[in-house]
C-alpha cells in the first residue's frame, strides 16, 4: 500500500528541501516523490540532505502542473493551513493516514505539499478531495517543508501498520488464576514467609498487603502463579530437609 502513495511537492524553491523531504519519505517507507514545476535544480545539496535516500530523489517524477501529477490518483489530499475563505472538507493528520490506507491499497493516492512561503494556491487546493492541517502550536506554527512531510508520512505509516496488524489473528487469550486460586497462592506465600522468619505470624504487618498489591499490579498469568507456587513448595521442602 505504501508504494501507492505519492508525495507531491509543488513549486519547491530550495534544493535542500527536496532532499530532506525524500529522506523523511524513505524513513516512513514511501518512495514515490513527485515534483511539480520545481523552482530549483536537484544538486549536491539535495543529495547531501537526502542522506541515503538518493534513490527516492533520482526516481522522482517531474510535471509542469499539479493536474498532470495527480491525474491517475483516486484520492488527493492537500496540506494546508485551515482557511476561512476556502471551505473544504478537512482531515486531521490521523484521519488522513486512515483514509490513505482505506483507499490506497489498490490505486495511487497523493499527498500534496505547497510552496515553502505561500503553500498551495486556491486553484490547486480545489484539485484535492480533502485538505489536511497539522494542529501545531497556534502561537508558533512554523513547520518547514520536510517537517510537514515527515509528520504526515508518519501518520500514513502508522495507519498502515495498524491495518496490517489487524489482518493477523490475535494471540491466544491469556488465562488468569481464579480468585480462590490467588487466595491459595497468597496463603502459601504467607506460610513460607513465616517459615523463613521473614514475617512473624502473630504480629500484624503490612508486608502481605503490599505483596498483594504488587501481584495485583503485575497480574501474573495462571501458569506464572503455578511456577511461583512451585518455587514456594521447593523452599518449604528445603526448610523441612534442614530441620
Amino acid at each position: 500500500m505504501l508504494q501507492n502513495v505519492k508525495v507531491v511537492l509543488v513549486g519547491t524553491s530550495h534544493p535542500g528541501n527536496i532532499g530532506s523531504a525524500a529522506r523523511a519519505m524513505k524513513v516512513m517507507g514511501l518512495k514515490q516523490l513527485v515534483l511539480v514545476d520545481p523552482q530549483c535544480e536537484i544538486d549536491d545539496q539535495t543529495m547531501a540532505l537526502a542522506a541515503g535516500a538518493d534513490d527516492v530523489v533520482n526516481n522522482a517524477q517531474i510535471f509542469s502542473s499539479m493536474q498532470e501529477a495527480v491525474a491517475d490518483c483516486a484520492l488527493v489530499v492537500g496540506s494546508s493551513a485551515r482557511s476561512r475563505t476556502l471551505n473544504w472538507p478537512m482531515l486531521e493528520p490521523r484521519e488522513c493516514g486512515v483514509k490513505f490506507v482505506q483507499e490506497g491499497t489498490s490505486t495511487p493516492v497523493a499527498l500534496v505539499f505547497g510552496r515553502e512561503r505561500t503553500g498551495l494556491t486556491n486553484e490547486e487546493l480545489q484539485l484535492c478531495q480533502y485538505h489536511v492541517a497539522i494542529p501545531a502550536n497556534p502561537e508558533y506554527s512554523s513547520l518547514n517543508l520536510a517537517m510537514a512531510v515527515q509528520t504526515l508520512c508518519y501518520e500514513v505509516r502508522m495507519a498502515f501498520l495498524e491495518s496490517d496488524k489487524a489482518q493477523y489473528p490475535e494471540s491466544e487469550p491469556v488465562e488468569y488464576s481464579r480468585h480462590n486460586e490467588l487466595e491459595m497462592f497468597y496463603q502459601h506465600l504467607e506460610n513460607v514467609l513465616v517459615d523463613t522468619q521473614f514475617i512473624e505470624k502473630d504480629k500484624p504487618n503490612q508486608v502481605m498487603s503490599k505483596l498483594r498489591r504488587l501481584f495485583s499490579r503485575a497480574r501474573p498469568e495462571a501458569q506464572e502463579i503455578n511456577i511461583l507456587r512451585g518455587v514456594l513448595t521447593a523452599v518449604q521442602k528445603e526448610i523441612s530437609h534442614k530441620k
